[in-house]
């Protein structure tokens, strides 16, 4: 009776415990809704700053001739070539952001 018992097992409960797992591997490799909203507020979040951040070179340039922002022109390419890309990838999703 033992035999039956532990073939059972072996030939049950193995592949089920394994393909649980596996299951669950694959599930935790995805983004949630929930991780999806945080990345849409980053990201919505590092545009703002972007602007804010020229706005502020611009009118400190404005009031001190003397001052050399590190951004010499407002909405250069090289500075925005990150947040065109993640444009470009929620572009391809489907999606947009304003």
């Amino acid at each position: 009776m033992e035999d039956v018992v532990a073939i059972i097992a072996v030939v049950l409960g193995l592949p089920w415990i394994i393909f649980h797992y596996i299951t669950k591997w694959k599930t935790a490799a995805t983004l949630t809704s929930g991780d999806e909203a945080l990345l849409e507020e980053l990201y919505q979040l590092a545009r703002r700053l972007d602007e804010r951040m020229d706005t502020v070179e611009r009118l400190v340039a404005a009031d001190n001739p003397e001052y050399k922002p590190s951004r010499i022109l407002p909405d250069r390419e090289s500075d925005n070539q990150k947040l065109r890309e993640l444009d470009r990838m929620f572009a391809e999703q489907g999606r947009t952001f304003k």
